[in-house]
């Protein structure tokens, strides 16, 4: 796992990394997330970015596993937006739980391998707030194609 130093903000941890949250596009079917009580359940997401969808097919097959794992940091990245549209603030957000979709060949088994670069994401940049409890698991297909879907319940802190 890349080390950041745990100091400043989590925005300041993020941009340390590279990276910034995404604008994510309003769907009239779902929302990204619904928040009840402290709770907050992120609708799952697609490893997207500035409206492209970033990689299609089944890991084991069409997708290796380091794109894999790249895409599945993508998808939590919007994981973190839609949770950001409901608190206002990364540092008011605790991950309870991820459920990580990996649209894999029956024979892959390395499922968890793609779900670690999530969390590892999480954990760099909200520290013990990202932490978590987790599955992940292989499935015959995902909406458009896409090797990777993540949904996530979060907390505000």
């Amino acid at each position: 796992m890349a080390s950041v130093a745990h100091t400043g903000s989590a925005s300041d941890r993020l941009q340390a990394l590279g990276l910034a949250l995404p604008e994510l596009r309003e769907n009239p079917y779902y929302v990204d997330q619904r928040t009840v009580g402290s709770s907050i359940y992120i609708s799952g997401q697609l490893p997207y970015r500035d409206g492209e969808l970033l990689g299609q097919g089944m890991v084991g097959r069409d997708v290796e596993l380091g794109t894999a794992r790249e895409l599945a940091r993508h998808a939590v990245l919007n994981c973190l937006a839609a949770a950001v549209q409901a608190v206002g603030d990364l540092d008011r957000v605790r991950i309870v739980q991820m459920l990580v979709f990996v649209a894999s060949t029956p024979d892959f088994g390395l499922q968890s391998r793609v779900a670690n670069a999530a969390s590892e994401l999480l954990i760099e940049v909200l520290g013990e707030n990202g932490r978590h409890a987790r599955t992940a698991i292989g499935v015959a297909g995902l909406p458009l194609n896409s090797p990777v879907e993540i949904q996530m319940v979060c907390t505000a802190v």
